[in-house]
């Protein structure tokens, strides 16, 4: 009988670790290793009602996890402290690896990396544009040091 109960119990522990590593993975999930710290939103209809209400603007970033630019750009992103703190309190943040149909997530192409910024008018931002002409929204890790 007490064999039972101390493998029962020893199931119950294991179950609730695997819980606990799923919910870990969840919150995770969202950042897709662009910031834990930052409150990520999970699609951009969320994004864009989040944005609505916060007055914050939107920040999309579009990005492969096998596209080397898009792994440098990750890696700039996150070790740079003052972007982080950015965009953790001053845009509602979103970052997509599927691609999407929608033409206002791709107003210049369906190319990655790519990050997009929308205003509470729910206007892209054409103003805010990186430096290659075929591609207005590529940002490079060398573009952080640009930032205003």
């Amino acid at each position: 009988m007490l064999r039972w109960v101390l493998l029962a119990l020893f199931f119950g522990i294991c179950a609730s670790a695997g819980d606990q590593k799923k919910k870990k993975e969840k919150l995770q999930s969202l950042s897709r290793g662009w910031g834990d710290n930052i409150s990520w939103v999970k699609s951009y209809e969320e994004g864009l009602s989040k944005m609505v209400s916060s007055q914050k603007p939107l920040m999309v970033i579009h990005h492969r996890d096998d596209c080397p630019y898009s792994q440098a750009l990750k890696k700039a992103f996150v070790a740079e402290k003052s972007i982080q703190k950015m965009a953790k309190e001053d845009f509602i943040m979103l970052n997509l690896v599927e691609d999407s149909n929608d033409k206002h997530q791709a107003p210049d192409g369906y190319y990655v990396p790519r990050i997009l910024f929308v205003d509470p008018t729910m206007t892209v931002r054409g103003d805010i544009a990186g430096k290659y002409s075929n591609h207005l929204y590529t940002y490079t890790p060398d573009d952080m040091a640009h930032r205003e």
